[in-house]
């Protein structure tokens, strides 16, 4: 995932050996040809929809390229906010699906860059994966990855004509999954700090036609990660990696917005991550089998760039694998109710989809795949991102069986499908009629 920066040759040196490795939502490397991965109840279906009219047959084949999002406004502070309100025809559609293609909806799986190998195909195939995640760089250029996301549209059913999601981590910098011709060279975040508002707007809106172009319908991105000036250089996932908008919550705030805002208008889906925050730890959770973060409390400063990010529209937040000692000191952040249903749900307001950081990560590994998936989900999570392929059946059939046996589970499942579905009628993935 990670490209040589244009600083330094110290840095360079310092990341070396991770450019060596595989990753998603964090900081794992990869190359072209490596497929390694990268990146509790619902109280009540928060199924989501946002204010905007349905594009015109908005099923398999069509999808809008710049969808427009008229904001509704926020009970607790009037601020506009394009987060969706309830949305009863995902709902129908959500409970029409077999419980297989239900399951599938939940998931985000890996695939190399060049396009899926006979293995991962069957993988997708058999999962019916709602999603799918574009591993390791390359340097083929959009036209290539245009065959490779029509591909994948091949391999996998779209049952009722709800099309599978293509993501990509097109952050910027060191972690810039697809290059090449087509494909403008994006600075990294603390360059993209540098830009106004409006100009890092219109930047963002053209990196997103380039991914639209290419069949991306998502960019698991922008980085909310605040950290402090004094752990730059030793805070691994985001600082060294220059990941991050700076140390500033404020500007942090901005420079989300202004990205989240053009992406949006370009028709990219987003995720504003990690939440509730990465800058302030020294180990990368991909790597590390426990990474703490002991300063971060529930209503943190540091947590105002996710606030902007669902102000202005994210359709994802995704939860990081760090565990937050002064939040929840028992669970890492996927598996923690106070996180997912009290500080995103409860404290942003945010009715979208919780996705999940890479559960083959090594601070989560501790468990089995299949209890990986199901502790998430059982937390209040709605979307598994797997970057292994080789876990993602073990994780499905998990969260089939835990299904068949538990309705209660079963009729979470249903809330969850229903705000993936909604999400994706948004960027014309899918019509709930």
């Amino acid at each position: 995932m990670l490209r040589r920066p244009r600083s330094s040759l110290s840095l360079v040196a310092a990341v070396a050996a991770l450019v060596l490795t595989g990753g998603t939502g964090c900081s794992r490397p990869s190359t072209s040809s490596s497929t390694a991965p990268t990146e509790t109840r619902q109280s009540s279906p928060a199924s989501t929809s946002p204010s905007q009219p349905r594009p015109t047959g908005s099923t398999a084949s069509s999808r809008p390229t710049k969808p427009t999002v008229s904001p509704s406004t926020s009970a607790k502070s009037g601020t506009p906010t394009r987060s969706a309100t309830p949305a009863s025809g995902c709902g129908r559609l959500a409970a029409s699906l077999t419980l297989n293609e239900q399951v599938g909806q939940l998931f985000m799986i890996g695939i190399g860059s060049g396009g899926p190998s006979t293995d991962e195909a069957s993988t997708l195939a058999e999962a019916h994966a709602g999603s799918v995640i574009l591993l390791g760089n390359t340097q083929a250029g959009s036209t290539a990855v245009k065959d490779v996301t029509r591909a994948v549209r091949r391999v996998v059913a779209a049952p009722h004509g709800i099309q599978v999601m293509l993501a990509a981590d097109q952050e910027g910098g060191l972690v810039q999954r697809l290059q090449g011709s087509g494909f403008d060279r994006i600075p990294s975040a603390l360059d993209q700090a540098q830009l106004s508002d409006s100009r890092l707007t219109r930047d963002a809106e053209s990196w997103g036609e380039q991914l639209h172009r290419a069949g991306i319908d998502a960019d698991l991105a922008p980085v909310a990660d605040v950290v402090p000036a004094s752990l730059l250089n030793v805070n691994q996932p985001i600082g060294r990696l220059r990941r991050g908008y700076g140390s500033d919550p404020r500007t942090v705030a901005a420079k989300v917005t202004a990205f989240t805002t053009g992406m949006d208008r370009a028709g990219i889906a987003t995720s504003v991550k990690h939440f509730p925050g990465l800058g302030r730890v020294r180990g990368n959770t991909d790597f590390a089998t426990r990474v703490v973060d002991s300063t971060t409390t529930r209503h943190d400063p540091a947590l105002r760039g996710f606030a902007a990010g669902v102000r202005a529209g994210v359709d994802m937040v995704m939860v990081s694998s760090a565990t937050y000692s002064r939040i929840d000191p028992d669970h890492p952040g996927p598996y923690s109710r106070t996180i997912i249903e009290g500080m995103i749900r409860q404290d942003l307001r945010f009715r979208g989809v919780v996705i999940s950081d890479d559960l083959a990560g090594k601070a989560v590994s501790g468990l089995s795949p299949g209890q990986r998936a199901l502790r998430f989900l059982d937390a209040g999570g709605d979307l598994v991102i797997m970057g292994d392929p080789g876990l993602a059946p073990a994780m499905v059939r998990a969260v089939r069986a835990e299904a068949r046996d538990d309705p209660e589970f079963a009729a979470r499942l249903t809330t969850k499908v229903t705000r993936v579905l909604t999400m994706k009628e948004r960027r014309g993935l899918a019509d709930c009629g």
